[in-house]
């Protein structure tokens, strides 16, 4: 279980909570503009968009999570089991296996509105990338500071959705996704006017109670809507650090605390990390469940237009500031 989202502050912020069961080896990935990028039916892109972006490496090849490049556009595939339904390669379309779908995008496109165009043309396919790292079933966001869609496979073909929410989770559909927020349209960020009835006397006994009704529970529909009132009434801030702050913050009613979803293997899903890009500026920011302390990568200090990649592995250890 997963969320995403979009948050447009003083700069443009994008990135993730990836919630499992167990971790994969992930690191900070930065893919600069001249390492040449293999497509299993697409040939080779040798220049491209240089990205930064969480993956797990195999074999020299990053499988991102989620991502950025250094034109502005951010990108992220969240679990969409039951409902991803990917094809085999198709004679005059653009046949882009489901793990190369991010590096894809991202490589070529600065803006949404160009990534629509690539989408035109594609199939996504359900090609392994080994034997045992078959297709993840998923649904991706992309992203760019004035818009948001959502790109989703299904059994009737691929469909691409406006998001105007900036917010994804797991199933539902992401149509069923919005159309459940009417459910929630009373909700208020300030104190409730009162509609029961006018023939009683109602107390305010607290804060907060224009919010009453809003889900808690930790399902992906339920996260979905949590996210998005919360993300919707956030403000602008006035500087980066308070930026990124809220960004955590926001992310932070969404996460998956160890104890609280036991599946049936009888492991825990947790919040395994939590990403905050800020795209305008190429810098990674994450968290990881036993290190709350704010990490960044900055994908400006490396040679982008080297040929190798930089790795940084993820720091998961806590950090705690002693302050006597």
């Amino acid at each position: 279980m997963c969320t995403a989202l979009k948050y447009n502050s003083n700069n443009f912020f994008f990135g993730r909570t990836l919630d499992n069961d167990c971790a994969y080896k992930e690191e900070i990935v930065i893919t600069p503009r001249r390492r040449k990028l293999y497509f299993r039916e697409m040939g080779t892109i040798p220049a491209h968009h240089a990205i930064i972006g969480v993956a797990y490496v195999v074999d020299g090849t990053p499988l991102y999570y989620d991502a950025c490049n250094d034109k502005g556009l951010a990108m992220a595939g969240l679990n969409y089991v039951g409902n991803a339904t990917f094809c085999k390669p198709e004679c005059g379309k653009d046949n882009v296996a489901t793990f190369e779908f991010i590096p894809w995008i991202l490589c070529q496109c600065a803006t949404v509105e160009q990534a629509k165009r690539l989408l035109d043309r594609i199939n996504l396919t359900d090609t392994p990338f080994s034997d045992t790292l078959p297709a993840a079933e998923l649904h991706w966001m992309i992203a760019d500071k004035t818009a948001a869609i959502v790109v989703e496979c299904d059994k009737d073909g691929m469909h691409v959705y406006d998001n105007n929410v900036g917010v994804l989770t797991n199933n539902p559909p992401f149509p069923t996704q919005m159309f459940c927020l009417n459910n929630y349209m009373s909700l208020t960020p300030k104190p409730p006017t009162v509609g029961f009835s006018d023939k009683l006397e109602f107390n305010k006994y607290s804060r907060g109670m224009g919010a009453l009704g809003l889900p808690g529970d930790l399902s992906s529909q339920s996260r979905f809507v949590r996210a998005a009132f919360t993300a919707l009434n956030s403000p602008v801030c006035e500087d980066c650090e308070h930026s990124v702050s809220q960004y955590f913050h926001i992310m932070g009613t969404v996460d998956q605390t160890r104890g609280c979803c036991i599946l049936d293997n009888g492991h825990c899903e947790t919040t395994i990390y939590t990403t905050c890009y800020n795209v305008d500026k190429g810098v990674l920011y994450y968290t990881s469940y036993d290190n709350r302390q704010i990490t960044a990568v900055d994908m400006n200090k490396v040679n982008l237009d080297g040929t190798a990649l930089v790795r940084y592995p993820m720091i998961k250890g806590e950090h705690i500031l002693m302050q006597n």
